[in-house]
């Protein structure tokens, strides 16, 4: 996103504000007055927006872009990212102020390599969501395939589970996932 765009998405926009901007919009923090907002990989956001996301938090009010007139929002933001924040904050890349005003309560994720436990679960999980999304009867998935998955490192964590499963529902041709429908990286069959 440029730094307009994403502007635009969390705060809104008035008519005519920009290129493409033909009626007035409403941004997240409005959508979300009272409520939530998640802001995933908030360590990627622009140096320039942060700015404007501190203010917002601080005075609990927005501006949509081409407005004037501050609207007041009471929203709850939760956010999440894969960097080391703390590290971006020594390389000027994140504000300080911003990463403070943001850090309530920290929760670090524990990678699925180390809580392999869960990976059937999930696995299990994904396979009944993507079977009835995509309207194809499944039985399960193969020893062979889920002790694939068992050893697979998961760099991608669960969104990497979650989409090999998905990829082993649609290719699968007999009702259980083998391990020839999941992707060649898990299964060991890289070139």
């Amino acid at each position: 996103f440029s730094k307009e765009l994403l502007e635009s998405e969390i705060f809104g926009h008035k008519a005519g504000a920009f290129t493409g901007a033909l009626k007035d919009k409403k941004g997240l923090f409005e959508e979300a007055n009272h409520g939530t907002i998640f802001l995933d990989e908030i360590g990627e956001m622009p140096v320039e927006m942060q700015s404007v996301l501190l203010r917002a938090l601080e005075e609990n009010t927005i501006t949509r872009i081409g407005a004037t007139k501050p609207i007041n929002v009471d929203v709850r933001i939760i956010t999440a990212t894969n960097k080391d924040l703390s590290k971006c904050i020594s390389e000027g890349s994140f504000r300080a102020d911003l990463y403070y005003r943001l850090s309530v309560i920290n929760l670090n994720m524990v990678p699925l390599r180390q809580r392999r436990e869960d990976i059937p679960v999930l696995a299990d999980y994904f396979l009944k969501h993507f079977a009835a999304s995509n309207n194809k009867p499944m039985k399960g998935i193969s020893t062979e395939a889920m002790t694939a998955m068992m050893e697979y490192a998961w760099p991608g964590n669960v969104r990497e589970l979650r989409n090999a499963v998905e990829r082993g529902v649609i290719v699968s041709k007999n009702g259980y996932i083998e391990a020839e429908d999941m992707p060649e990286v898990i299964t060991g069959r890289i070139k």
